[in-house]
C-alpha cells in the first residue's frame, strides 16, 4: 500500500503564469489586417451613422466607444490564448495531460456536490508533480437565486482543485474534511451540537485559528488523532497553500483553493500539498493494515 510521490523532482521551467504571452498575442492580432479592417469599418460605420442621424459629437463619442470596445476584444482573445498556451506548456513540462473542454468531478464530497450546476472549465491529468497520480482542475459551482421582483441571477464560485483516489484510507477513516474556520471558535460547542460529524481538536493555536477539521459520525477519533502527527500540524500551520482545504470521503480525496490559479508555482504548490496530505493518509492506512495484521491470531 503506498502512494507514488516524487518529491526531489526537479521541475522544468515554464512560462511564471498565464499573464506572460498575452502580451505578444496582443501583438499578433494588432498586427493582422483582419483586425485592422473589421475594427476601422466597426468605428467608421457607428460613428458616420451617429453623426448623421445625431450629430458630429454624437458621432465622435460613438465613434472612440466602439473603438474601446474593439480594443477589449481583442484583448479577451488574447488573454484566452496566453491562457491557453501557458497551460498546454505547464502541462508538456510536468508530463501531464491538458484539456480545456467543460467536464465534470464525481460528486463525492461536500464541495463537489454544492451548487445547482457544477464543472470543471480545464483539466491536467496524471502523475501531480510532487503529488499523486490524479487530477488538477479549474472548478467552477453555481447557485441561482431568484430577487424579491422575481429576476433569476446566478452566482459563480470558482475553485482549483486536486483530486485523487486513495480507496485503502477508506479501511481506517470513512469521511476527514480540514476547513477554513469561519466563525467564533468559543461557539464550536454550542455547533457542535447540532452535527453529526465529530470534531477533531488538536494542540495546535496556530492550526485552530486557520482550521476547523472533523471525521465522520461513526469514524475512530484515535485514528484522526494520529493522522494529525507534529509535523503534518506544522506544515498545515505554516506551509500549506493560502485558502487550503481538503476533503476526503470513502477514498475520494479532494484539495482545494479558492480561485483559479494560473501561476506555475502556486499551481506546483497544489500539487505538492496533495502529496503530503495523499502521503500523510497512505501512511497512517498502512500502519492500520500492519497493526491489524499483527494483532490477528494465529
Amino acid at each position: 500500500m503506498s502512494v507514488n510521490v516524487d518529491s526531489g523532482a526537479t521541475l522544468a521551467a515554464v512560462p511564471q503564469d498565464a499573464n506572460d504571452l498575452r502580451g505578444f498575442h496582443m501583438r499578433r492580432l494588432m498586427a493582422k489586417p483582419v483586425t485592422w479592417i473589421a475594427g476601422g469599418i466597426s468605428v467608421l460605420a457607428v460613428g458616420i451613422g451617429l453623426a448623421v442621424g445625431v450629430g458630429p459629437l454624437i458621432g465622435l463619442i460613438g465613434a472612440v466607444v466602439v473603438a474601446l470596445i474593439v480594443l477589449v476584444i481583442v484583448f479577451a482573445i488574447a488573454d484566452n490564448r496566453a491562457e491557453d498556451d501557458f497551460f498546454r506548456a505547464y502541462a508538456s513540462a510536468r508530463g501531464l495531460q491538458w484539456s480545456d473542454s467543460r467536464g465534470s468531478l464525481p460528486p463525492v464530497t461536500a464541495l463537489l456536490r454544492k451548487g445547482d450546476n457544477r464543472y470543471t472549465e480545464l483539466t491536467l491529468t496524471g502523475q501531480l508533480p510532487a503529488g499523486p497520480n490524479g487530477l488538477l482542475a479549474h472548478y467552477t459551482y453555481e447557485e441561482e437565486s431568484t430577487d424579491s421582483d422575481g429576476n433569476r441571477q446566478t452566482s459563480y464560485y470558482h475553485f482549483t482543485v486536486a483530486f485523487c483516489e486513495l480507496p485503502e484510507v477508506s479501511m481506517i477513516c470513512q469521511e476527514l474534511a480540514l476547513q477554513r474556520r469561519s466563525g467564533f471558535r468559543f461557539l464550536d460547542s454550542a455547533e457542535d451540537k447540532f452535527r453529526k460529524r465529530q470534531r477533531v481538536e488538536v494542540e495546535s493555536e496556530e492550526f485552530d485559528k486557520r482550521y476547523e477539521t472533523f471525521i465522520g459520525e461513526h469514524d475512530d477519533m484515535n485514528t484522526a488523532r494520529q493522522i494529525f502527527e507534529p509535523s503534518f500540524i506544522v506544515w498545515l500551520s505554516e506551509n500549506a497553500p493560502k485558502n487550503f482545504s481538503f476533503e476526503l470521503v470513502a477514498g475520494a480525496l479532494c484539495l482545494a483553493v479558492k480561485g483559479q490559479l494560473d501561476n506555475a508555482k502556486d499551481l506546483d504548490a497544489l500539487c505538492a500539498g496533495a502529496g503530503i496530505v495523499a502521503k500523510r493518509l497512505a501512511g497512517e492506512a498502512e500502519e492500520g493494515t500492519i497493526t491489524a495484521g499483527s494483532s490477528a491470531p494465529a
